[in-house]
């Protein structure tokens, strides 16, 4: 079999999918709206154009403030120990265990006029009576910013990293302070990990409508929620197509100035930025370099690795609070007797979580989504391992290509692909299938997974299996002793990534379920806004501990692949 033809098999899976589960659905729905008359609609009714440039707007707000907050956890996690880097990273992915519907309205709570922030602002002495700090912008960039920031440590981590220390100790060597080393050296070099997680953040955001829902007024109105308006209420399909066709332009056109500045191959976790950034660049770097050595001058005599500092720590320690703060509030929460939500919780009762588990509607609900989950792994692990093992033989602009059209989905908004499938479900039947959730979670899920199995490709010495070829073993067996112990860990990584991405999944499930075939986020979205109850709380809960409990075990998994 020629060199050709094997990556013409490996790629087949990915190719097909794509084509007809993603290009084809996105393409076919949105250009329904690319006519004369959508487009004058749009450009006359000023409101449609103020809601778009307001999505802009809180998009950028929560993109900044999710790169501010995060970096700090990212740049610790990077500088520690492997031990200790495994018991923080554990308080950053509790957050992805739990339910972006359930912590965004635990905000709610949280910033509510009886809410905690309101006792303690009251108690301290820092206001007088409680305020108003719910239905406006600052709690919808609140809101986001607690749900998105744990993609961007993950996404800055995979770049930290890469990063030498060796570097920063020989800028040490030469006379330079740490705070000196870190903005002249260790920051340019992380400068792709941050793109690449302001990318994914801005785009994740741009097509966000559930913290605006909940969180803000007519104001914080972002496109999202207008299409989700024409296609269930007004049943407007060529204006919601026009609405997704803004979205989807607006998306790419932040992608390819990412593109231009830093390139493709950040998303994988490579460090090499593009050199190509000109006089932005260049003031960019005397820029850190005078905050570094301004810094320097006013540092403690003694000083200490920024990633060690006391400062850095505790900045650091604040934000994984921020990120569990939902969590924390959730747990009282579900206990509590009374039969809204409130704090405090009072009357501490197991009521809720006896109502979750009597009830048939809640257990089918959990049942499918972890089954759909589970099948939305395995058809991961189908489609991108062997174009994974595909782009690892390809070079160039092919592999250019095959890395764009793999991690497409990330650049259009999950709203885009959710209405689009939807489109195509209704004529082919499948709306209410679980073969139609699977298939949608599949396409989302699909680049997460393609780049975690590429991260872990790219550290495998293929070497080791001309060793043990040339030692007489056969492919197979070479594959299950050798190759697999060395990268099995990666892969149920990768696979628990896609189960996770799957079981929060809001966006397809709110279409393609057509109401008869309800996931667990499905149901929580309907409880949440018909009765917001502690039920909220005890599903969330529960599922938080089974999360916990499925982690733990794909771990042990990992590890006993890689003993064997």
């Amino acid at each position: 079999m020629t060199r050709t033809r094997l990556k013409l098999i490996l790629l087949g899976p990915a190719l097909l999918f794509l084509g007809a589960f993603f290009v084809a659905p996105v393409a076919g729905f949105v250009a329904q709206g690319a006519t004369p008359d959508q487009l004058n609609r749009l450009a006359m009714a000023g409101a449609y154009l103020r809601v778009l440039g307001n999505s802009f707007v809180i998009a950028g707000w929560v993109t900044l403030a999710t790169l501010a907050v995060g970096y700090p956890v990212a740049y610790v996690l990077a500088t520690m120990d492997r031990r200790r880097r495994g018991y923080w990273s554990l308080f950053v992915l509790l957050p992805f265990w739990s339910s972006f519907l359930v912590r965004s309205f635990a905000w709610i709570v949280l910033l509510g006029r009886n809410g905690p922030l309101n006792d303690l602002l009251v108690s301290t002495g820092l206001a007088d009576r409680p305020q108003e700090l719910l239905y406006g912008p600052a709690a919808v960039v609140i809101g986001m910013t607690n749900v998105l920031t744990p993609f961007a440590i993950l996404t800055m981590l995979g770049v930290l990293e890469g990063i030498a220390p060796e570097l920063s100790r020989a800028a040490g060597t030469l006379g330079a302070r740490p705070v000196q080393a870190f903005f002249r050296i260790y920051l340019p070099l992380s400068f792709p990990g941050i793109a690449a997680a302001g990318l994914l953040v801005f785009v994740t955001a741009f097509g966000f409508f559930i913290a605006p829902a909940l969180l803000g007024s007519v104001r914080e109105t972002m496109i999202a929620q207008l299409v989700i308006q024409q296609v269930l209420e007004l049943t407007n399909w060529p204006f919601a197509a026009m609405l997704c066709l803004a979205l989807l332009v607006a998306a790419l056109a932040v992608f390819l100035l990412y593109d231009r500045i830093v390139g493709l191959s950040s998303l994988a976790g490579g460090t090499g930025a593009r050199r190509d950034g000109g006089r932005i660049g260049r003031a960019g770097s005397r820029i850190l370099a005078m905050v570094g050595d301004g810094l320097a001058r006013v540092a403690p005599s003694r000083p200490r690795p920024p990633g060690r500092a006391p400062a850095t720590r505790a900045a650091a320690l604040l934000v994984i609070f921020f990120l569990l703060a939902p969590l924390i509030l959730l747990v009282p929460v579900s206990f509590s007797g009374q039969s809204f939500v409130s704090w405090p919780p009072t009357d501490p009762t197991l009521r809720w979580y006896g109502e979750v588990v009597a009830s048939p509607i809640w257990l089918a609900a959990a049942g499918r989504s972890f089954f759909v989950a589970f099948l939305t792994a395995l058809g991961c692990f189908a489609v991108a391992m062997p174009a994974g093992v595909a782009f690892m033989m390809m070079s160039g602009r092919s592999a250019a290509a095959l890395f764009a059209l793999i991690v497409s989905p990330l650049i259009v908004p999950r709203l885009v692909i959710a209405v689009s499938l939807f489109y195509v479900y209704a004529r082919l039947g499948w709306v209410g299938t679980t073969l139609g959730l699977v298939i949608g979670h599949i396409v989302i899920a699909l680049p997460f997974f393609f780049i975690a199995v590429l991260a872990v490709l790219k550290t495998y010495d293929t070497r080791l299996d001309q060793a043990a070829a040339s030692l007489g073993a056969p492919p197979w067996t070479a594959a299950r002793r050798v190759t697999l112990p060395l990268i099995g860990t990666g892969l149920v990584s990768a696979s628990l990534f896609a189960f996770v991405t799957s079981l929060d999944e809001l966006n397809v499930a709110l279409f393609a379920s057509g109401g008869l075939v309800s996931t667990l986020p499905k149901m929580m979205w309907d409880e949440a806004t018909l009765r917001f109850s502690p039920v909220l709380a005890a599903v969330s809960t529960l599922v938080l501990l089974v999360m916990s409990a499925v982690v733990l075990l794909a771990l042990r998994l990992g590890s006993s692949v890689k003993e064997s």
